[in-house]
């Protein structure tokens, strides 16, 4: 995993803040893959019940969470939700290291 210690605690701390303790974490693509290099962090959420319009503001203010602590940074944030089945929810939980 391509993450600092501290990189990894205040992407989990935002997603317990905005997202609720329960809520998952993954790291997935390049940035979970120790052999490769650059890439921007992609991230897969999976919180506990939520409509869509909810994730959607919880999104939001994850991704405005993680750019005041990380800085400026390409980050991609994939909300999973109830039941699915989207491809690249599946690679993130097969191939993702949870935070």
């Amino acid at each position: 995993m391509r993450l600092s210690t501290e990189q990894a605690r205040v992407i989990r701390q935002a997603a317990a803040e905005v997202f609720g303790d329960e809520a998952g974490v993954w790291l997935f693509g390049s940035r979970a893959d120790d052999t490769r290099r650059g890439g921007d962090i992609d991230l897969l959420v999976s919180p506990v019940r939520l409509d869509a319009q909810e994730r959607l503001l919880r999104k939001i203010r994850f991704l405005a969470c993680l750019e005041r602590c990380l800085g400026e940074r390409k980050v991609d944030v994939v909300i999973e939700a109830p039941g699915d089945e989207r491809p690249i929810v599946r690679v993130a939980h097969q191939t993702g290291v949870r935070l």
